[in-house]
C-alpha cells in the first residue's frame, strides 16, 4: 500500500515514548549550542509567515504549494513559509550583522506536497541559519568549511547525547568526503540520484554533493533548485548514510546565496525572469542586501537519526494516513 515505506526487520526502539521526548530536548539544546559556537551564530526570532506577494517565500523545486490565508485586519494575503532563506538575508540587513557574523532561528513550515514515508512529513522543522561573507570570501573554500563546522557539531552533539542517553550509540564522525554532482553522475552513469546518494555514503561515510540545481551531463540537475536563493555553483547536500533503513538521509541543504550576477543567470535559466520584479529580488539586484550563506538542518531529520529511529513521525508529531499508522505500529513503530 506505501511501497516508499521502509520497514526494519526486529525494530526495537531504544528510547521509550517519554524517554524519547526528554531526548528530543535535549538533542535540539545541545545541537543549537554547537551550531552557533562553530559558525559563530546568534538566535533570533523569525515569522511562521510572510506576505504573499513580497517575494521572500522561498520555492524550493518550483512546484510546491504554499499554504495561503487572508488576513482582513492588515488587509494583505499571507503565506506558510516553506523556508526563511530569503527572509534571513534581509534580517541581517536590518540588524546590522557584519563579515564574520550570522544568525539561526527555528523555522516552522507546512509542506503539503510533500510525500509521506520514512523521512517526509507535511510538517518541517528546520535549524535555518545565515552569516554574512566578505566578496573575497565568497567560494568553495568557505562553503566547505561550514560544512566541516555543521558535520563537527553533529558530532559533538552526539557525543554529549550519549552521556545522557547511553543506548543512543554515536553514528557520525566529524569526517566528510566531498564530491561534485557531476563527478557522482559519471561514477554511477546508471543509477537514480537517490541510488547515487545511498552508493557513496554507503562507501564514504558523511557526504557532501556540491553543485546542484544546474543541469549534468545527462541533461538533468542532481535535484531540484530554486534560481533565487543559492548559487547553483556554490551548493551542496549533507547526507549520511543509516544502516537501520539501508539508505542515505540528507540532514542539510545549504549554500552560498546568490549575487546579482548569478540571480539573474538563474532567472534566466530557470525561465523565472518575471520574479526580477518581486521587493526582495530588486534589493538583491540593486546591490543592497548583503553577500551571505546559509542553510537548513532538519531538526526532526537529526533528532531521528540520531536517537536511532525508524520513521520521522516518532520524532514529530504530525498527520499520516490511517493506514500507515497500523502498518507501522504492527511493526512496532509508535508514532507521535
Amino acid at each position: 500500500m506505501y511501497p516508499s515505506l521502509l520497514i526494519p526487520r526486529d525494530y526495537r526502539p531504544s528510547l521509550d515514548l517519554r524517554t524519547t521526548q526528554r531526548a528530543i530536548k535535549s538533542l535540539k539544546d545541545l545541537f543549537q549550542r554547537n551550531l552557533a559556537r562553530e559558525l559563530h551564530l546568534e538566535r533570533i526570532s523569525a515569522p511562521l509567515f510572510v506576505e504573499a506577494g513580497s517575494g521572500l517565500n522561498d520555492n524550493l523545486n518550483g512546484v510546491e504549494r504554499p499554504v495561503g490565508f487572508d488576513v482582513p485586519a492588515a488587509g494583505t494575503d499571507c503565506e506558510i513559509v516553506h523556508s526563511l532563506a530569503k527572509w534571513k538575508r534581509l534580517a541581517l540587513r536590518e540588524y546590522g550583522f557584519r563579515p564574520g557574523e550570522g544568525l539561526y532561528t527555528d523555522m516552522n513550515a507546512i509542506r503539503r506536497d510533500e510525500v509521506m514515508d520514512n523521512l517526509h512529513s507535511v510538517y518541517v522543522d528546520q535549524w535555518d541559519w545565515e552569516k554574512v561573507i566578505t566578496r573575497e570570501t565568497r567560494n568553495e573554500g568557505t562553503l566547505r568549511d561550514a560544512v566541516s563546522r555543521i558535520v563537527k557539531a553533529i558530532a559533538d552533539t552526539e557525543i554529549d547525547l550519549n552521556r545522557y542517553y547511553p543506548a543512543v550509540e554515536p553514528l557520525i564522525g566529524e569526517d566528510v568526503f566531498f564530491v561534485d554532482s557531476g563527478e557522482l553522475l559519471s561514477a554511477y552513469p546508471g543509477l537514480s540520484p537517490r541510488e547515487r546518494e545511498d552508493r557513496i555514503t554507503a562507501e564514504k561515510g558523511t557526504v557532501a554533493i556540491l553543485r546542484i540545481g544546474a543541469p549534468l551531463a545527462d541533461g538533468k540537475p542532481h535535484d531540484s533548485r530554486a534560481p533565487d536563493y543559492d548559487d547553483w555553483a556554490l551548493n551542496c547536500d549533507i547526507l549520511v548514510p543509516y544502516p537501520l533503513l539501508g539508505r542515505a538521509v540528507e540532514l542539510s541543504s545549504m549554500g552560498i546565496r546568490v549575487d546579482e550576477e548569478s540571480l539573474a543567470s538563474q532567472l534566466r535559466a530557470a525561465g523565472c525572469e518575471e520574479r526580477a520584479s518581486l521587493p526582495f529580488h530588486k534589493e538583491l539586484l540593486a546591490g543592497r542586501l548583503p553577500l551571505t550563506m546559509g542553510g537548513g538542518i532538519g531538526q526532526s531529520r537529526l533528532c531521528m537519526v540520531l536517537l536511532g529511529k525508524a520513521h520521522i513521525g516518532e520524532v514529530q508529531s504530525s498527520v499520516w494516513p490511517r493506514g500507515m499508522r497500523e502498518t507501522l505500529r504492527e511493526a512496532g513503530i509508535e508514532l507521535l
